[in-house]
């Protein structure tokens, strides 16, 4: 498990009450059971709360511990990278999924309500640039989707396609992919066109690839469907594979962060989720488990 301490201040302090551990929150996380959270002992109230791109692989991770863990209890939420980190600065989330690494903005907002945060990997994603199944483009370069993103290019003709504007689909502000695709596409420095539709969720600009030929979005890889067309990015499409080999160029690690080191329930849930068993749940949900 790969753990990053944000120095944010002085150490927030860890209260004990008995053998129940209370931490972000302030939800029961306590454990009498194995830290790999097999144990019918195993008890606590886990809050999580943040990426949609992880929601519906956390609600996976979530299910399957608690079927494991009958004693243990955990609500899964989305909204978007930066609610959930938001959520973990106010205290009332013990995890806050995260598809970007936190701002140091944020940093500081923890710093100064005692919030220290704790960066956790947790899996591996790559963002597919889709269009249309009708669209004939199958491939562009990353500086041909920053002029598009950038309202740059307008037209699909230019590119080899047909003569249609480019309908240009975006997340949402508050999401993560938002932020890493406008850092690592768009330009740190540069910003999305106008005209670029704010989507809340991936699955919302899946529908409305696959229902207008003219779209154009990008989406993780876990949420990639025969409605959409992915296109090769600079000569090699987003894939597993490619993600796992280093190959795809838009790729990026996921998130969950806590308010100091874990302990009790969360820390045996973070543990399984890096594991053997959580790793398995990232790829039945299409995206890549850590190396």
């Amino acid at each position: 498990m790969k753990t990053t301490k944000f120095t944010v201040g002085a150490l927030s302090a860890l209260l004990f009450v008995g053998t129940l551990a209370l931490t972000g929150c302030g939800t029961n996380n306590g454990s009498s059971g194995a830290a790999d959270g097999s144990s019918d002992e195993l008890i606590g109230v886990i809050n999580v709360e943040g990426s949609d791109t992880i929601v519906n692989m956390g609600q996976a991770w979530a299910e399957e511990f608690m079927d494991q863990n009958p004693g243990v209890m955990i609500t899964v939420k989305g909204g978007g990278s930066g609610t959930g980190i938001a959520g973990l600065i106010n205290g009332t989330t013990d995890f806050a999924n995260a598809s970007r690494r936190i701002k140091d903005s944020e940093v500081d907002s923890a710093e100064s309500v005692g919030v220290e945060p704790f960066e956790h990997t947790v899996a591996r994603d790559g963002i597919a640039v889709v269009v249309n199944p009708a669209n004939p483009v199958g491939a562009l370069s990353t500086e041909e989707i920053s002029a598009i993103y950038r309202g740059e290019i307008t037209n699909w003709s230019g590119l080899g396609g047909d003569d249609m504007d480019i309908v240009l689909l975006s997340r949402d502000s508050s999401s993560g992919t938002y932020e890493f695709f406008k850092e690592a596409v768009v330009g740190e420095d540069a910003e999305y066109a106008r005209e670029a539709r704010l989507l809340v969720s991936n699955q919302a600009i899946v529908d409305e690839t696959a229902g207008n030929e003219a779209a154009i979005g990008y989406i993780g890889v876990g949420y990639i469907t025969d409605a959409v067309s992915v296109l090769e990015v600079d000569g090699t499409a987003a894939s597993v594979e490619a993600v796992l080999a280093d190959e795809y160029p838009i790729s990026r690690a996921l998130y969950m962060y806590s308010d100091g080191e874990p302990t009790g329930a969360a820390a045996a849930y973070l543990e399984w989720i890096t594991g053997s068993e959580g790793q398995r749940i990232v790829e039945d949900q299409g995206f890549v488990p850590l190396g």
